[in-house]
């Protein structure tokens, strides 16, 4: 049956179906094969009701639509104007700019889309213009943007909370230490290349222009003061939070800025309804599709076929590791947490492995499977962005994935990485 079932999808998916449609597809014919026909059609409903039912979800929508407002508005780009006024004299300081302005965007909105899009289209001319290859300046972009996936808040750790009931505050504040050793790592990186191919300085600018740069991204700076502050202070949970971000992105864009008015929130609100449609089907058709293979105790196979219920927790965390890593080079991240999750978490239980600590290794194998040939979903971002071909995006990136999967790597050695700071946070 799994045979069936995968090669149904496989062949879908080549057909250029979108990835719902293999999702749903397999999971109605591994019911179909297990019950014998669609009399207890209903069991399946449930199943996908039962997917979009936890009310965490209701954060991921209100995130998009508070990135998409940002992203059309003012704050990214002073933002990105803060950072250059402080490292853009610096050897490599335009690159490292970039990066920090991912990370930065990424602090705001939780989405690697969005940061490719708000942070890659204003700086890309500009480094070009600066003597960076355009190979290096699209791989800085991509992967940078995947800081988004770890800083909070991140769309891909509400979905790992929602799967596995983790709580999604601690997710949140344990991805910050791995976030901020990637940002460190792509700094040291931009500035050997910088000095490797002679890039040019720009000009140094004063402590008054910093002064008004620091001014002017005050308000941006707001939000992760909200997120951070607001859920670690007791004032919001992560959902509420989210709402909150929403309308401090409207009072910012259309009152304090006067950037967007009522027509244009509205045609982001058609925008995020369209987007959020997609991911709630996609949730649906994922729980639907992890019942009907844990029923047919598929996983259990496979996971017993590679013997590891004989490992300890590190080559646990290995092989978890490797199967979001390759599975995010093909699939949307969603699809692939939706899938994995329900399949290691009684593996993950039975090592006695920190749930957190779990849900931050598989947000960072997402975060760099999204940027890895041959179908990383931000790559094909860049391309439609940039409007640049496939192996020119793709060119620049080996470098940045090595120093991805070192932090990989860092965090399953070394996992005070991630906790530290969610165990001054969450003292028991």
């Amino acid at each position: 049956m799994a045979l069936t079932i995968f090669s149904i999808m496989v062949v879908l998916l080549l057909l250029g179906f979108p990835m719902m449609i293999p999702l749903i597809v397999g999971a109605f014919v591994g019911f179909y094969t297990l019950f014998g026909g669609f009399g207890q059609l209903e069991t399946m409903v449930q199943q996908m009701m039962a997917g979009i039912r936890p009310a965490s979800l209701i954060a991921v929508p209100m995130f998009i639509f508070a990135a998409d407002i940002m992203t059309r508005g003012q704050s990214a780009g002073r933002l990105i104007d803060m950072v250059m006024s402080f490292v853009g004299h610096m050897k490599g300081g335009l690159a490292v700019a970039t990066a920090a302005a991912c990370t930065m965007f990424g602090a705001v909105s939780g989405s690697t889309q969005a940061t490719v899009v708000a942070v890659g289209s204003p700086l890309r001319p500009r480094m070009l213009k600066a003597g960076y290859k355009d190979s290096f300046v699209l791989a800085l972009i991509v992967n940078s943007s995947d800081i988004a996936f770890l800083i909070p808040p991140s769309i891909g750790m509400i979905i790992y909370g929602v799967v596995s009931n983790t709580s999604i505050a601690e997710l949140f504040i344990a991805g910050i230490g791995p976030g901020l050793l990637i940002l460190a790592l792509f700094s040291i990186y931009s500035v050997i290349y910088a000095y490797r191919h002679n890039v040019p300085t720009e000009e140094k600018a004063t402590w008054g222009e910093r002064a008004r740069a620091v001014r002017q991204a005050l308000w941006p700076l707001g939000f992760p003061a909200i997120i951070i502050g607001g859920i670690y202070g007791g004032v919001f949970s992560p959902t509420e939070a989210a709402a909150a971000c929403v309308l401090y992105a409207i009072f910012l864009e259309m009152i304090v800025f006067r950037e967007i008015d009522f027509a244009g929130i509205y045609e982001t609100a058609k925008s995020t309804g369209l987007i959020t449609a997609v991911v709630f089907i996609l949730v649906a058709a994922g729980a639907a599709f992890s019942w009907v293979i844990s029923f047919a105790q598929i996983p259990q196979a496979v996971l017993s076929g590679i013997g590891i219920d004989s490992m300890g927790p590190i080559g646990v965390l290995f092989v978890i590791s490797i199967a979001f890593f390759i599975g995010c080079m093909f699939v949307d991240p969603i699809v692939v947490i939706l899938v994995f999750v329900p399949i290691f978490a009684p593996v993950v239980k039975s090592v006695g492995l920190d749930p957190v600590l779990v849900g931050t290794v598989i947000t960072l194998q997402v975060a760099i499977g999204s940027a890895t040939p041959p179908f990383g979903c931000d790559i094909f971002t860049a391309i439609a962005v940039f409007k640049r071909p496939y192996m020119e995006v793709i060119r620049g990136t080996p470098p940045f994935i090595v120093m991805l999967l070192s932090v990989s790597v860092a965090l399953i050695f070394f996992p005070q990485i991630a906790l530290f700071l969610r165990d001054l946070a969450f003292a028991k």
